[in-house]
């Protein structure tokens, strides 16, 4: 059993334990524990096996037994009993958002609810209105969680699939009778969200290859064998397409089945024009009234060639939206779209001095590791206090812990630099978490927004404009607030807000976490037109959170993105003037 998966079980404890209503403490217990195990760096069969799980800091002697026979046997008796007094489908209610224990728990013992089935019904009878504690607001906002739960059920985030769809494009290429394999669809256009996942390869033995894809070991169903197509659903619920094609025919299919569908349909006039009909295997003579006399057809290898005999540049598959890349790449003025290894440093991390989950020296070294040049720190504020928010002295002993860092690194004469900072709320009136005497003693301050999501439109764009127009305020985090496939946006005028950053030279984050991808990639070249720079950060946790910038560079990249639209592009000794421009600009 893996170490998450262990975590995971004692987090699922504490939530039956608090369901229960059992002594905090008692539940406590396991939260730190899983938390505990999260941070543990050593072997856990070794420590099972040597009796020194109770030696893990965090780990009680109680707890150390049941991870113990976890690891043996892949079970807990403790948790098997714990379950059996509580419906199967109760876990699925941790999953709507706006949810939490307590209501949950309310919900069970007043009203029967054990699943998101029953949790409609009770909202749409009005039991859930009548309830203590939750009123009609709550109801209509639980049955809004609940439609878009659904709505979303069909659709993974790309960070949920990236890993997986690697690992199978590799063992593919691998393959020996395969000649050349990708991956295509929305995966390889780099959307934040995907059905399923697309792959195409070549090969001159489409019936091995197809039966090598479709028993994987982490396929659970085959849903389509055929010498062309294979068809499978893995663990999880994503279903992969495999399309197996002749050589010569894979450049076409692999721009064929990246898409998009809109991108097609402008690349399709251009051959016409051309006289060629284009599909996903050939060029051709078009035929039909109107047809125009083909030219010579050209010879293709790969995609570069099939976008040069139309009269391109090579289209980026990140840019294939037609949002302006077919016209761009035909007056050769495509961007020269940011790269992972552009980056120098970045901001908005966390450690646990709030919710993260590593120490401060642990997180500059990781990125350190990453060949990174400085790092930004950026704990929460005291309002958040369900994230441990840190006040005032908190936030004073974060910065002399930080210079004491950036201090011995100088003298090993090491070439990084830890960047105090904070990720300070927005109020509910525009107001910050923190006075302008404590952020003027920062080197960057990000604010975000993390509660009063359903402000008006204009009062929410109001609020957000009133704190980009704080000389302190160097970025905004995360600007729509959105959980991809969890939690929409806040109504927000974006637009305006981007004329406020561009006129105040206030940075606009690229939150590079996969479960917010936020600003979205769509505003980003509207962006780049009003000269509004961005922060690719990624909102890491822990220290593993760092490796979600290659999410970030993908959705920089997919709203057009250069190094030279992003901050954090720039070395240590040029980062320091951009941090504190606004400040000097404002006489501050």
């Amino acid at each position: 059993m893996t170490k998450e998966a262990i975590a995971e079980t004692l987090e699922s404890i504490a939530r039956l334990l608090d369901l229960k209503g059992e002594n905090p403490f008692k539940i406590r217990a396991y939260q730190q524990a899983a938390r505990a195990l999260e941070l543990h760096t050593g072997d856990l069969e070794d420590a099972a096996a040597k009796g020194e799980l109770g030696e893990i800091e965090g780990v009680g002697k109680s707890v150390a037994e049941k991870i113990a026979e976890l690891i043996q046997t892949g079970k807990l008796a403790y948790f098997e009993e714990l379950k059996s007094g509580f419906p199967p489908g109760l876990f699925e209610l941790f999953g709507i958002n706006g949810l939490g224990a307590k209501k949950i728990k309310a919900l069970y013992e007043k009203l029967g609810v054990g699943s998101i089935a029953d949790l409609e019904v009770a909202c749409r009878e009005g039991k859930v209105a009548e309830l203590p504690g939750f009123g009609d607001k709550t109801a209509h906002k639980l049955l809004g969680a609940i439609a878009q739960r659904q709505a979303n059920a069909a659709f993974h985030r790309l960070g949920d699939v990236a890993g997986v769809a690697q690992r199978m494009v590799e063992e593919l290429r691998a393959h020996p009778a395969v000649v050349r394999a990708s991956e295509g669809g929305s995966l390889r256009r780099r959307k934040e969200v995907v059905r399923d996942l697309d792959f195409v390869a070549s090969t001159k033995d489409p019936a091995v290859v197809g039966e090598f894809f479709a028993h994987r070991p982490d396929v659970v169903e085959v849903i389509a064998q055929g010498p062309t197509k294979v068809a499978v659903r893995l663990e999880g619920g994503v279903q992969c397409d495999l399309r197996l094609v002749a050589d010569a025919e894979y450049p076409y299919a692999l721009h064929h089945f990246t898409g998009s569908r809109e991108h097609h349909i402008a690349l399709r006039n251009r051959a016409l024009e051309r006289g060629w009909s284009i599909n996903e295997y050939r060029f051709s003579a078009a035929t039909g009234e109107g047809a125009r006399p083909a030219q010579p057809l050209p010879d293709i290898h790969d995609e570069a060639e099939l976008y040069r005999a139309l009269g391109m540049d090579y289209i980026p598959p990140e840019l294939r939206e037609n949002t302006g890349e077919i016209e761009a790449a035909a007056a050769h003025k495509l961007p020269d779209l940011i790269e992972l290894d552009n980056l120098r440093g970045t901001f908005h991390c966390h450690t646990n001095a709030s919710d993260g989950h590593n120490t401060l020296e642990e997180m500059a070294e990781a990125a350190r590791e990453l060949g990174l040049q400085y790092l930004g720190i950026g704990d929460h504020s005291k309002s958040s206090f369900q994230a441990n928010g840190q006040d005032e002295r908190r936030l004073a002993e974060q910065g002399e812990a930080i210079r004491a860092l950036n201090a011995r690194y100088e003298a090993e004469g090491t070439r990084f630099r830890v960047f105090a900072g904070v990720e300070c709320d927005l109020l509910k009136d525009g107001a910050l978490d923190f006075s302008d005497e404590v952020l003027a003693g920062l080197d960057y301050v990000v604010v975000s927004v993390h509660g009063s999501f359903s402000l008006p439109e204009a009062e929410m764009t109001r609020r957000l404009i009133r704190a980009i127009e704080n000389p302190y305020v160097t970025m905004m985090g995360h600007l729509t607030g959105r959980l991809l496939l969890e939690r929409a946006g806040y109504a927000l005028d974006v637009p305006a807000v981007l004329d406020a950053a561009a006129a105040t030279g206030t940075i606009i984050e690229l939150n590079a976490s996969p479960w917010r991808l936020d600003m979205d990639w769509r505003w980003w070249h509207l962006a780049q037109e009003k000269g509004v720079k961005c922060a690719i950060n990624p909102d890491a946790h822990r220290t593993e959170g760092l490796q979600d910038l290659w999410f970030g560079v993908a959705q920089a990249r997919k709203g057009w993105l250069t190094r030279g639209d992003v901050v954090n592009c720039l070395p240590l000794g040029k980062i320091e003037t951009v941090l504190g421009a606004k400040r000097t600009a404002l006489g501050k």
